[in-house]
């Protein structure tokens, strides 16, 4: 074993669990390629002030979490913990924006970072496919992408998985609502630290898990007694284009999520069957962040699901996902000149789309066919000097144990055909 170990809270993925990992992210991002969604990729850091500013100074992400160093070159720099405000900058910075199609929509597959306390279900680096739709104010484009996130958990075969739906306002309603619960948490028996929160940011301790906090927040002011009617109409269309699609959700007063710039729809993907980390995905609306961080107004809305969190949901449910096989011929040469020709055939059929392998290091037939079994393949093709010399190679059936001699120039064809 090696001196060195992934560092603490982090995890490698590997064969052959790493190919479920694959077709989790394939099946978030395939409705989202078929609606118009096109593939963003961003740095794995930015500036530290990206994220002060987006995601909020009084989160917790930003206070406790980050990643944030110093370059050689003084810059300050963050890895970083999430990717909207990332994504954002990068439409920002190439004016997506001016080129006339709005709403920009965009989405990206990678590796966030945030110094948690490490437990099951919650990493230090994980990994997320994410979504946004950027420049447009329209429940229809909130409905879409909830809809769609459904879409990909249901081809996924999850369904212990609940929506949980709220309204956060906007900038008319939202400072009275915010005064109201301020009022509201100033006269509970608080620790320090959270009344401090509270001052900063007073929907945060809405989230807060403890039990202690959250038997207090009974009788808390609810947002949606304080939404105006601009936002009760919105939120209104938004659940009745869920409705007509048949997506099923709960109303959740006291869903704020953990990032300061979401404004109106907020939404969290749960599962029951993964303890207390029992989130798996969500997002919502931010219509003001684009201002936050120096662009003009743009209304957005987006979300992210976690691709751990997912694998974890499809375990607790019993879901094997059809994978298909990595390897599907699996050659072994007996001799040098087998070795030769068979190589050829090797490269031939991986240019015809057949996944095949080949029996490397010169091992004998027992030792080779023990690794044409692992390698799951549905087909072995075996060559020694005699079966050259007849111008054959023997094709086995791995599954039936059939055996027989195939034209070498005819391999490909009947291989092709038998592969369907």
């Amino acid at each position: 074993m090696s001196t060195f170990q992934a560092p603490k809270g982090t995890y490698d993925l590997l064969p052959p669990n790493s190919a479920t990992y694959l077709a989790v992210r394939e099946a978030i991002s395939a409705p989202l390629k078929n609606s118009g969604y096109g593939y963003v990729e961003t740095p794995g850091f930015e500036n530290v002030e990206l994220f002060a500013r987006g995601v909020g100074e009084s989160t917790d992400i930003v206070t406790k979490e980050m990643y944030a160093f110093e370059t050689k070159g003084g810059d300050q720099l963050a890895l970083r913990p999430e990717g909207t405000a990332s994504v954002l900058r990068a439409a920002l910075e190439a004016n997506l924006h001016k080129a006339g199609n709005l709403p920009v929509k965009l989405w990206y597959s990678g590796s966030y970072y945030r110094y948690e306390r490490p437990q099951k279900g919650r990493y230090r680096h994980f990994s997320q496919v994410g979504a946004e739709a950027i420049g447009a104010e329209d429940p229809a484009l909130d409905a879409e992408l909830i809809i769609l996130a459904d879409q990909a958990y249901r081809s996924l075969g999850l369904r212990n998985f609940r929506i949980l739906l709220n309204s956060l306002g906007d900038k008319e309603c939202r400072p009275v609502y915010r005064a109201a619960l301020q009022e509201f948490l100033r006269g509970l028996d608080l620790d320090e630290e959270t009344l401090r929160r509270a001052e900063i940011n007073p929907l945060r301790v809405l989230d807060d898990k403890r039990a202690d906090v959250q038997k207090q927040l009974t009788g808390a002011p609810s947002m949606p007694d304080y939404l105006c009617d601009a936002c009760t109409a919105y939120h209104k269309e938004v659940r009745e284009l869920l409705d007509a699609a048949g997506v099923v959700y709960e109303d959740d007063a006291k869903l704020v999520r953990g990032l300061d710039y979401y404004t109106r729809t907020t939404f969290e993907f749960v599962h029951d069957g993964l303890g207390s980390q029992s989130a798996v995905g969500g997002g919502g609306r931010y219509d003001g962040l684009s201002e936050m961080i120096g662009g003009p107004s743009l209304p957005s809305v987006g979300w992210a699901l976690g691709v751990d969190r997912t694998v974890l949901a499809l375990e607790a449910e019993g879901v094997d996902l059809e994978l298909p096989a990595t390897t599907s011929v699996f050659a072994v040469p007996l001799g040098e000149e087998a070795r030769r020709v068979l190589f050829g055939k090797v490269t031939e059929l991986r240019k015809a789309g057949i996944a095949t392998d080949f029996s490397y290091g010169g091992k004998g037939l027992k030792g080779a066919m023990k690794n044409a079994n692992r390698s799951g393949a549905r087909f072995t093709l075996v060559a020694g000097e005699r079966d050259l010399a007849d111008g054959v190679v023997q094709l086995k059936d791995m599954e039936s144990g059939e055996q027989g001699p195939v034209a070498l120039d005819a391999v490909l064809e009947t291989l092709k055909a038998k592969l369907g």
